[in-house]
């Protein structure tokens, strides 16, 4: 059986001990992965500060370079990629091979947004020269998620590298492959030994070694809120910075003025997308009541013609990441004591998925807005709706929860749009639209429980820099 091993200083690492890879859609392992620990994450660590005194000085051309041979590796590997990514969540090949593109897009967004980043001149005073360097951080951790594991990791690796920084990255225990894969490709396109490492591994083990490790400059974290908060104290006891990607319960409000059928065709897509499993899924319908019989029919007859099925068959709706996720989203469902459960509301009946973790297309109406059904996020395939009939109302309901990460406005008044899109709290907020397909250009997170810091776009080369000014008397 294959064993996904950790990557450090250039070379793989295997591990005393080992854990399976499940594929969620059978419940049957896919291989194996190396157990890192506190050992195997200190000699990342010190491989990575290693590296960064020279990776640190490489001209910002030759690290762009680096960056785009990456991408056409990523490309030349598309199908491989692509099918490791399928088999470790569950989601459907196309879904993988959408996931793998916009990886290697990342790569290519910093090998060019590298090349015009700069510092400023400060005109202070006649007799002062006065500039600012924006400079590396150093040795750069990143805890990953398992939903778009490959996606999540370009995403936060390419603006790291691209600004000079080295990084140790531990994927999510579940979803390790495409981790070190991306690892072993970009050494072997002449990124050098220590600048990217990968330690697989437990969460509370592996993870939490490199949050707490003296030698780390910066730490970034995708996950749960709770999580989140861990890695967040873990941060502040040795004083170093976070950016944090956490939770969601993001709102799509549909006014009566709005195109419905296409309304109702994206808030499908919205939440059914990787089986809900998204930090910005938009979990909850917030629609116009003289048009809610009408929106939820549609996206009723939508979620009714979806085909589930193992991520290599490429389906509609793919499997939970495990049997656990699968018993969780079950339970929440189990404790809604108000509203009407329209579709769905726990694993499906179809021959041939009883034995993975599968979960059917869940919508309930009328749901207690300040329920947990409602409040918390469910990473799942499921919708809540409540009905609003004047504008504030839709405001309060949008703003009502902890999470405020992504939000949509539904509307051809476009007045309102903007009264909304200002008045909204929310790290995006959406218009007629909701997601940009990657949206590698678009700077990404949220406020309040959803987190902080920003990735993607410009702003993630902020996020891996620090800020140093000189000051010459001449």
């Amino acid at each position: 059986m294959d064993v996904a091993s950790s990557f450090i200083d250039g070379c793989s690492v295997v591990s005393a001990d080992t854990y399976d890879i499940v594929d969620p859609s059978t419940s049957q392992p896919l291989g194996a992965a190396s157990r890192g620990g506190a050992d195997e994450v200190d000699r990342a660590v010190r491989a990575a500060r290693k590296a960064l005194a020279t990776w640190r000085r490489t001209p910002p051309a030759e690290r762009a370079t680096v960056l785009g041979r990456i991408a056409e590796a990523i490309d030349a590997q598309h199908e491989q990629l692509a099918r490791y990514e399928c088999q470790d969540t569950g989601k459907p090949l196309s879904q993988a091979r959408a996931d793998i593109t916009v990886s290697a897009r990342y790569f290519r967004f910093y090998a060019h947004a590298i090349d015009t980043y700069y510092g400023h001149s400060i005109p202070l005073a006649d007799d002062l020269h006065v500039y600012t360097r924006r400079e590396p951080l150093g040795v750069v951790g990143h805890i990953l998620a398992w939903n778009y594991p490959m996606q999540l990791l370009s995403r936060a690796v390419a603006p790291a590298i691209a600004t000079g920084n080295v990084v140790v990255a531990k994927p999510a225990d579940e979803t390790p492959r495409t981790a070190v894969a991306l690892a072993e490709l970009a050494f072997d396109c002449g990124l050098p030994a220590g600048v990217l490492n990968i330690v697989t591994g437990i969460g509370a083990e592996a993870g939490a070694a490199l949050a707490a490790h003296p030698g780390v400059d910066s730490i970034g974290f995708v996950g749960s809120t709770r999580v989140g908060s861990e890695i967040a104290h873990a941060a502040a006891d040795r004083v170093v910075p976070a950016v944090l990607e956490l939770g969601g319960k993001s709102p799509q409000i549909v006014f009566g003025d709005a195109d419905l059928d296409t309304a109702a065709d994206t808030v499908a897509k919205a939440i059914l997308q990787n089986a809900g499993q998204t930090c910005s899924a938009g979990s909850r319908l917030l629609v116009e009541a003289s048009v809610h019989d009408a929106v939820v029919a549609k996206v009723l007859h939508r979620f009714s013609g979806v085909r589930l099925g193992r991520g290599l068959d490429d389906p509609d709706l793919g499997p939970l990441i495990s049997r656990t996720q699968q018993t969780r989203v079950t339970s929440m469902l189990s404790e809604v004591t108000q509203g009407e459960i329209l579709c769905g509301g726990g694993p499906p009946n179809v021959p041939g998925l009883s034995d993975g973790a599968f979960f059917a297309p869940t919508l309930i109406d009328g749901v207690d807005p300040t329920a947990p059904i409602a409040q918390d996020e469910i990473f799942g395939p499921v919708l809540t709706v409540n009905t609003f009939t004047e504008e504030q109302e839709a405001l309060a309901l949008a703003n009502g929860t902890d999470y405020a990460l992504l939000a949509a406005v539904w509307t051809r008044d476009l007045s309102r749009a903007h009264r909304l899109a200002a008045d909204i709290v929310a790290g995006q907020v959406y218009v007629n639209t909701y997601g940009a397909g990657g949206g590698v250009e678009l700077p990404f997170g949220g406020f309040r429980k959803s987190g902080y810091g920003r990735e993607k776009g410009l702003d993630a080369l902020d996020a891996m820099t620090a800020t140093k000014t000189v000051v010459i008397k001449l």
